[in-house]
């Protein structure tokens, strides 16, 4: 599948595991190459678009010289947002405690934004997912944060690992967007260039 992309070296520009391990699972070879981008925004700029403008500025940290025309790049940002509020990688494990015992009990929204980008196109695009949590003990947030040392995780949590297992109790939307990639989605867009 996916032999239109067979003209072009595929860019994942994102050190993280799990968005390799979906798009490897895609059936898609890339490589990776990653550039540090600031993760701003402007304050006024709704929650739910955030995703989608990062995702953007990671791909522009890509000049045109450095994206020859048989390139294509993939860049995405995942965040959780909870009560109005982004909860990003946590700091430390007080941090963490923090973010889950927040979203303990409650429904969020995971918001993965992704730019795919040619040297003839762009296109952007974001997908959400509902996310609800049963009511989380204290000593099975210590639990986790001990185990599973989520730091590198948007709301200090991976859904495929063991606070997903028994924490959560519902959830709308992909799973495999929660992981940090809308497969589907992607899929579609792959299909376009």
């Amino acid at each position: 599948m996916l032999e239109n992309l067979k003209k072009y070296q595929v860019i994942l520009a994102s050190k993280s595991p799990r968005r390799q391990e979906l798009l490897r699972g895609m059936g898609v070879d890339f490589a990776v190459q990653t550039k540090e981008t600031p993760e701003t925004f402007p304050p006024e700029m709704p929650l739910d678009e955030v995703p989608k403008h990062l995702s953007l500025q990671k791909s522009l940290a890509f000049s045109d010289n450095e994206l020859p025309a048989d390139y294509l790049l993939i860049t995405a940002d995942t965040v959780v947002i909870c009560e109005g509020e982004i909860l990003g990688k946590p700091k430390n494990a007080e941090d963490a405690f923090r973010m889950l015992s927040q979203l303990s009990g409650k429904t969020h929204r995971v918001v993965t934004g992704v730019t795919v980008r040619s040297a003839s196109k762009t296109e952007s695009f974001a997908a959400t997912s509902r996310v609800t949590f049963a009511a989380l003990e204290k000593d099975e947030i210590d639990y986790y944060i001990a185990r599973c040392q989520p730091f590198d995780k948007a709301g200090a949590y991976g859904i495929q690992e063991w606070i997903g297992y028994v924490g959560i109790s519902g959830l709308e939307g992909s799973f495999y967007n929660v992981m940090g990639l809308p497969t589907r989605r992607l899929y579609q867009v792959l299909k376009s260039f």
